[in-house]
């Protein structure tokens, strides 16, 4: 409890502002950034060597990998499980000096309960039948990493949270890799070949992702709450009155590297798959979460430049419920069947610069000049909205 009270007191004497940058940065790239850069290559495409590749590059970064490796489209979420580990650090022992840990213990299931049941909205509910819903996703993943994250952090200290984290990574290699699968064997990491989607097709209900397994499955949930731990390690070296500021980036970054380092020697045994969240992707994602949060964190808290940062403010204080607006209106199976869907404020962007008018640019410009405006616009739609809502101090959590 007094490492607790120690926190709480050190979290309200400083706020630490590139979290919530980190945050905005995260859901920056969700809310319509990833689209823009879609269009970007397309506008870009047979304009010459140079514009050319440079639109490639990019494109590929925004871009999950097939099955091995890691791209940039492939540490969005990650970091956001990340940044929710910090955030409990830095949540949670206010709410337990001010309301007890009873209260706490009730609200972090109440938050899981709702973030789980907006998870399910999300993929449709009970729109279709039974067999149809899914039950595993995106935000039921980062609900069921909160509920343990916090689960630990409210009973352990850091050294048991690591003991926690090693044990989940650990055990979740030695599960994948020496357990055998019916009519595969033991050690097996490829496609619909492993421990992790067997289970996925014969334990999990419902509709799969990716029909017979699922990116959000059953097993890799288990190094996901290794993901969410990091996150909570990183906040306690936030929050511990003992570092300067520079002292804490440093340890970040130092800390970032050598999880990344040993992330991609680990993945040569144990490849680095983000569908699976393998435990050499964990460290991989993990230890570049890290290393932004701490050049960040110096940048931002340590020499106070933060003007530049502040639409990523914004979007940061109400980043789930930006989220959830944007995605609502999706139809998640035609994602999956047809591969591309119209978002929310993209919808929206349509009705000012869609139609004939988009047409026109692209024949006055180049093709794809439209779609890349239409894009554009309703990412600053999302951020103006940020603003409006945080501007007036609106911020919808659950």
């Amino acid at each position: 409890m007094r490492q607790l009270e120690a926190q709480a007191s050190a979290a309200q004497a400083e706020r630490v502002v590139s979290v919530d940058v980190l945050r905005g940065f995260n859901i920056f790239w969700i809310l319509g950034a990833d689209a823009v850069i879609w269009s970007l290559n397309e506008m870009l495409r047979d304009k010459g060597p140079v514009l050319s590749a440079a639109g490639r590059f990019l494109n590929t970064q925004m871009t999950h990998v097939a099955w091995e490796g890691f791209r940039f489209y492939d540490f969005i979420f990650p970091l956001f499980i990340f940044v929710t580990g910090v955030s409990i650090v830095l949540s949670l022992p206010r709410l337990v000096e001010r309301e007890g840990k009873a209260q706490a213990y009730a609200r972090i299931f109440r938050r899981a309960l709702i973030l789980y049941g907006l998870g399910l909205i999300f993929y449709g509910g009970i729109s279709r039948h039974w067999g149809d819903i899914r039950l595993v996703g995106v935000l039921q993943r980062i609900a069921l990493c909160y509920l343990c994250a916090s689960l630990l952090f409210l009973n352990f200290r850091a050294r048991g949270i690591a003991v926690a984290l090693v044990a989940l990574l650990a055990g979740y290699w030695a599960l994948m890799t020496f357990v055998p699968v019916p009519g595969v064997g033991a050690g097996s990491f490829a496609r619909d070949a492993n421990l992790a989607d067997w289970i996925d097709a014969n334990y999990l209900p419902g509709w799969k992702w990716d029909l017979t397994r699922d990116p959000e499955g059953l097993l890799s949930t288990l190094p996901a709450i290794g993901t969410c731990l990091l996150g909570v390690l990183a906040g306690l070296l936030l929050a511990d009155p003992r570092l300067q500021g520079k002292q804490k980036s440093l340890l970040l970054i130092a800390a970032g590297i050598a999880l990344a380092s040993a992330g991609y020697l680990w993945g040569l045994q144990f490849p680095i798959v983000k569908v699976l969240w393998t435990s050499s992707f964990v460290l991989v994602a993990g230890g570049y979460s890290l290393i932004l949060l701490g050049v960040w964190h110096q940048i931002i808290d340590v020499w106070g430049y933060q003007r530049w940062a502040v639409m990523f403010i914004w979007l940061g204080a109400n980043a789930i419920t930006l989220y959830f607006i944007n995605n609502v209106t999706a139809d998640q199976f035609a994602i999956r069947f047809a591969g591309s869907t119209v978002s929310t404020f993209e919808l929206v962007a349509t009705r000012f610069v869609g139609g004939d008018f988009a047409a026109l640019l692209d024949r006055a410009i180049t093709p794809n000049t439209g779609t890349f405006v239409v894009r554009a616009l309703g990412l600053i739609f999302a951020i103006l909205l940020a603003r409006f809502l945080y501007r007036r101090k609106i911020f919808l959590r659950v």
